[in-house]
């Protein structure tokens, strides 16, 4: 489960039943069955704002919370949607349709090699990949390759081209 609006919602719901971070964790073990609830750390992460906030939670935690506050799961949170495979994952029958194999480029960069080459640090890479992503967008030129980050150079200047003129 995702939180809606970075936990807006969850935190405007504590403040209307007046209860803190400790005082939630306590009445998510009322509303438990097996009466574990859920920690205060737990319920820190989900329900905070700073640099350990988390915006994905269990159905179980998303759950305890909604009905330790009296409110709907949806008012609260949202749920996840894990695209599945359509056909067979067989690795011989499988069929990749044209739409889904992606052309790369001749050369991508790994991130130190494009902040050599933008002369740009790593962080500042992050937090553009970062402010892109809070508003729904990719960041120009970013390529997942399993679980590392690759770049198109090229499409990475004409994004950042079109940022400047834009502005």
């Amino acid at each position: 489960m995702r939180r809606l609006e970075s936990g807006a919602p969850l935190r405007a719901a504590m403040k209307a039943a007046g209860l803190d971070i400790p005082g939630l964790a306590a009445k998510t073990k009322d509303a438990d069955p097996a009466g574990e609830g859920l920690s205060r750390a737990m319920v820190g992460f989900i329900a905070g704002r700073g640099k350990t906030a988390r915006e994905e939670c269990s159905t179980r935690a998303a759950g305890l919370i909604a009905a330790a506050l009296g409110r709907e799961v949806a008012d609260l949170f949202r749920e996840e949607v894990i695209p599945m495979p359509s056909g067979s994952t067989y690795a011989r029958r499988t069929q990749i349709s044209k739409r889904q194999v992606q052309v790369l480029p001749e050369r991508l960069m790994d991130q130190r090699e494009l902040s050599v080459f933008l002369r740009k640090s790593l962080s500042w890479i992050d937090k553009q990949i970062q402010d892109a992503a809070a508003q729904g967008e990719a960041w120009p030129g970013l390529i997942y390759v399993g679980r590392s980050r690759r770049f198109d150079p090229h499409a990475v200047l004409d994004g950042l081209r079109r940022q400047r003129t834009a502005a």
